[in-house]
């Protein structure tokens, strides 16, 4: 499974887990696993696979730690964004938005795996999958000034 895959399972199971109380959250991470294939009509009429976790063990494992480990670091995570996102407070964002910040900041600051401009990159084609409309242009520039 590619890297961008997997980082698009994380980003799900983040913003899943971020609707429930912390004590179900990691209840939540194993949920995701369990649910069935799903599928539905893109944009274009076209059917896609919106949800398929056949994945390898290792693979599902990797999933579980580095979401449990994000979701740990959500407040120290919260308050680097709070400071540079100028007049749009964690609170004031939308989810999804929120959670592709999360996740790629989480890879800048404790994944060295992982290099600065490709967290950010990735980071904006989720906000183009999805988020709204000017998602990739705040996520790149929240992003940018956190580097």
């Amino acid at each position: 499974m590619t890297r961008s895959k997997m980082r698009e399972h994380c980003f799900k199971m983040l913003f899943c887990a971020d609707f429930h109380p912390a004590e179900e959250k990691l209840w939540q991470i194993n949920q995701y696993f369990e649910e069935p294939k799903e599928d539905d009509l893109n944009t274009e009429g076209v059917e896609e696979i919106v949800h398929d976790v056949d994945m390898s063990e290792e693979n599902s494992a990797f999933l579980k730690e580095k979401t449990e480990a994000i979701m740990n670091k959500i407040p120290e995570l919260d308050e680097k964004i709070n400071e540079v996102a100028e007049g749009w407070k964690t609170k004031r964002m939308g989810r999804a938005e929120l959670t592709i910040l999360r996740l790629a900041l989480y890879e800048i600051l404790f994944d060295d795996e992982v290099p600065e401009k490709v967290a950010i990159n990735e980071a904006v084609e989720l906000g183009k999958k999805y988020g709204g409309n000017e998602a990739p242009a705040f996520i790149n520039g929240v992003l940018a000034k956190l580097v």
